[in-house]
């Protein structure tokens, strides 16, 4: 069993704290939002009574006022909070004031270097990124992210926890933006973007088009797999004839940009892409839970 702090308890901090307590440790969860804190049992004890688990391992799970008394005495810590660079540097510069001399100190970020986010740690070889996918209860991916100062040692620690709680750690050799993940999937996001803002398609096909064809392949076939079943000189063929056509910009698509001038921003206004009912939200997060676990059930046998 290990001791560990979670630095947030948002969306993203509650689900990794599930995680733990499931897994048998003792977690302390921190957050300067007192309604967040007060609330992460309840919503840990709500999310394994939907998904039909057994909810005792919340009481592993204590709320910590400050983040000096979360990070004490741990082994890991790992920060969720939001993705501001500022406030992940500064909160480093907390914990690690904090935090015995052995604890690994690991951020969540989905996109920010970490070598930026870990700038002002002095002890940069205890330092690493773990980028959970959300919710993390139901996705096994995480990317565990090393910098040019990452103690080799650390990164396999950090994995072996991970692989104890049934996940799958993935390790990443560079710290470039993005990570693998985010990388992939934005590159998908921009030649997605680009073929409604050209008029090629409107956003309903684009969704229909990935769900309905590729999309069903991916969780057992990866693009690297796909092309070597496929054969690597139909994919150079097939290379020779779209990627001069694809989406290449280096900026943020400025539909993209107009959206969110004008309050378009999805879910949160009910207008992104595509208008959203109440309802069509909500099919939209069940479908998507559903999915996750049904899938997990499949992969498993």
């Amino acid at each position: 069993m290990v001791k560990v702090a979670i630095i947030g308890a948002g969306l993203m901090g509650h689900g990794l704290a599930l995680v733990f307590a499931q897994g048998g440790h003792d977690v302390w969860v921190s957050d300067p939002q007192a309604e967040q804190l007060a609330t992460v049992q309840v919503r840990i004890r709500e999310t394994l009574a939907s998904l039909g688990l057994n909810v005792d391992c919340v009481g592993r799970v204590r709320a910590s006022h400050t983040l000096e008394d979360a990070v004490a005495g741990v082994d890991v810590v790992i920060e969720a909070a939001p993705e501001k660079l500022e406030l992940k540097q500064a909160l480093f510069e907390r914990i690690e004031a904090a935090a015995s001399a052995q604890c690994i100190l690991a951020s969540n970020t989905s996109v920010i270097p970490i070598t930026e986010v870990m700038a002002r740690v002095k002890t940069k070889a205890r330092a690493l990124g773990t980028h959970w996918w959300n919710p993390p209860y139901l996705v096994p991916l995480v990317e565990v992210i090393q910098t040019a100062e990452t103690d080799p040692a650390i990164v396999e620690r950090m994995m072996e926890l991970l692989r104890q709680l049934g996940k799958v750690p993935v390790h990443v050799k560079k710290d470039v933006p993005g990570f693998v993940g985010n990388r992939l999937q934005h590159a998908l996001w921009r030649e997605a973007i680009s073929l409604v803002e050209n008029g090629v398609c409107d956003a309903e096909t684009v969704d229909l088009v990935v769900k309905n064809s590729f999309g069903r392949r991916l969780a057992v076939l990866g693009p690297l797999e796909n092309a070597d079943l496929v054969g690597t000189n139909l994919t150079l063929d097939i290379h020779k004839q779209v990627l001069a056509d694809l989406e290449d910009s280096h900026a943020p698509s400025p539909f993209l940009e107009k959206l969110v001038t004008e309050g378009k921003l999805g879910f949160k206004t009910d207008q992104g892409f595509r208008s959203w009912t109440q309802k069509e939200k909500a099919e939209v997060r069940k479908n998507v839970e559903q999915h996750l676990v049904l899938l997990n059930e499949i992969l498993r046998v």
